[in-house]
């Protein structure tokens, strides 16, 4: 099963997935991971990728792209994956189409959590990872980017008829039975 798990920062996609994960049997997945890993190890990827997220942009769609097809090739992915955090543009989802056509595969099911902004704000501040974009002012701005370079890809995956909308507040349990629901 090939999953997308998408929404906005603070909505609880990595939680869910490691959830799913374990539900599954099948790999997460996180763009967010693989950043956080290159840019504590500091390689020339992690130094690049700090400085544009410290700003509150997003990484150009290329290099994630690349990042995601390369790891995907590995053989614990053949049946199938999470992905949190990607695609993050409707470019990287074109490029993901074209990728799943290549290798003969397709998307199972793209689930969409939806969180009141508010409550990102307030899970953001309280989850504690220290990240320097991690105040009310860039937690603000990576929504409206995210809005604007982001939610679109809803309607790319909607005209495929892939998107199952969850409401994404409660307890984690009640979100993630709400998403087993939809993967049935």
């Amino acid at each position: 099963m090939n999953i997308i798990l998408f929404g906005p920062p603070g909505a609880g996609k990595g939680t869910q997935a490691k959830k799913l994960q374990d539900e599954y049997s099948i790999p997460h997945l996180s763009t967010g991971d693989i950043f956080r890993a290159a840019i504590k190890n500091k390689t020339p990827l992690g130094v690049k990728v700090k400085s544009i997220l410290d700003s509150g942009e997003l990484v150009p769609d290329q290099t994630v792209v690349d990042l995601v097809a390369d790891e995907l090739s590995n053989d614990k992915y053949q049946d199938g994956y999470i992905l949190d955090g990607f695609p993050r543009t409707v470019v990287q989802a074109k490029a993901f189409d074209v990728f799943l056509d290549k290798n003969n595969d397709n998307l199972d099911a793209f689930i969409s959590l939806s969180v009141p902004e508010d409550e990102l704000v307030k899970r953001i501040l309280s989850r504690g990872e220290g990240r320097s974009d991690d105040t009310v002012e860039k937690i603000k701005t990576r929504l409206k980017v995210y809005r604007k370079e982001t939610q679109p890809v809803i309607e790319h995956y909607k005209k495929q008829d892939k998107v199952q909308e969850i409401d994404g507040t409660g307890s984690i349990d009640e979100i993630f039975d709400r998403i087993k629901a939809a993967l049935q």
